[in-house]
């Protein structure tokens, strides 16, 4: 009988919007060798790096990054096909003899791919699709939310009525198939994961300095021409897109006449804080995150550090 492949070895940097992930990920890289896998829903989209603080060059100092930019705003794009596209990353990168990155705030992404999750093929069916969409445009997303939640609870109560995405997946799967998403992805947990993983989770103790940076960070992306690339976006078409992303459809108002260009900028903020409340919420559940809080550390050297040794401590790299 054949001895099993050896495990892969890959670094995982999670946590909250703008709590600097993209950055300690690019310096994990630089030090151990490594490559970027990006883990952000938003942006696998062109034309919309700026509201989703897509790594500028200068940002990504010459590391390779993957999974970025790379379809238009208008595609459909599953879980499925993520984990797929991210797992040949990972072994061509290993095949490089260099380290995979994860990096991202996307929980579903994470742990899915992480975890090996397999996906069962519930082919998509674009009628379908179309018409949850115009319920969703008529009716409001808690609708169906509240449609999900009569077929396939586990589900919807993990949802927020923003992922419509995942709401239309998850009503599209049941029926198509007649089977809850939830019963799939219980069953698709039964394969072991190739991976050995070190998963270094971002956090400040003091919640006000999260939120502070997540307000410069918005402030940041308006000094940045936000306004300018929402303008382009739907002259482009991409209109449907942007109105699910926070940080672009909270401006539909102000582009309408209908509210303030600083009311705005501040649902911009607040709905970002309460995002990363709920991405703090997801990662907690994962026992296998290595916590590091920033405001514990002197400097961001101490910070690097003590990620790089969790690192070469779990995963038996070194720099």
């Amino acid at each position: 009988m054949s001895e099993p492949a050896p495990l892969i070895p890959v670094v995982a940097v999670v946590g909250p919007t703008a709590s600097g992930k993209s950055a300690l990920a690019v310096e994990l890289a630089r030090l151990l060798n490594g490559e970027i896998v990006s883990a952000d829903s938003k942006q696998i989209y062109r034309y919309m790096s700026v509201g989703t603080a897509v790594p500028t060059e200068e940002e990504m100092a010459g590391i390779p990054h993957h999974l970025l930019q790379f379809l238009n705003p208008d595609q459909n794009f599953s879980v499925a096909e993520y984990v797929e596209l991210a797992q040949k990353a990972i072994l061509e990168i290993h095949a490089r003899k260099k380290l995979p990155v994860v990096a991202g705030g996307t929980g579903l992404y994470v742990s899915s791919l992480l975890d090996n999750i397999t996906f069962f093929d519930t082919k998509s069916d674009p009628a379908l699709r179309q018409e949850l969409e115009q319920t969703a445009a008529e009716k409001g997303n808690q609708y169906l939310l509240d449609l999900l939640n009569t077929f396939d609870p586990q589900l919807a109560q993990k949802l927020h009525p923003n992922n419509l995405g995942r709401i239309i997946r998850g009503i599209e799967a049941y029926r198509l198939t007649g089977i809850p998403m939830s019963e799939h992805q219980k069953a698709s947990r039964q394969k072991e994961s190739p991976y050995r993983c070190c998963i270094i989770g971002l956090n400040y103790r003091n919640r006000d300095l999260l939120y502070q940076r997540i307000d410069r960070r918005v402030e940041k992306m308006m000094e940045n021409g936000l306004l300018e690339e929402i303008k382009e976006l739907i002259r482009m078409g991409y209109s449907q897109t942007a109105a699910q992303a926070i940080g672009y459809k909270e401006f539909f108002g102000y582009l309408q006449g209908k509210s303030a260009l600083e009311e705005s900028v501040a649902r911009v903020q607040q709905e970002s804080r309460r995002y990363a409340k709920r991405q703090l919420t997801w990662f907690r559940r994962d026992e296998r995150v290595n916590w590091l809080y920033i405001d514990d550390y002197e400097d961001y050297n101490s910070l690097v550090k003590q990620a790089l040794a969790l690192a070469e401590n779990q995963l038996g790299v070194s720099a």
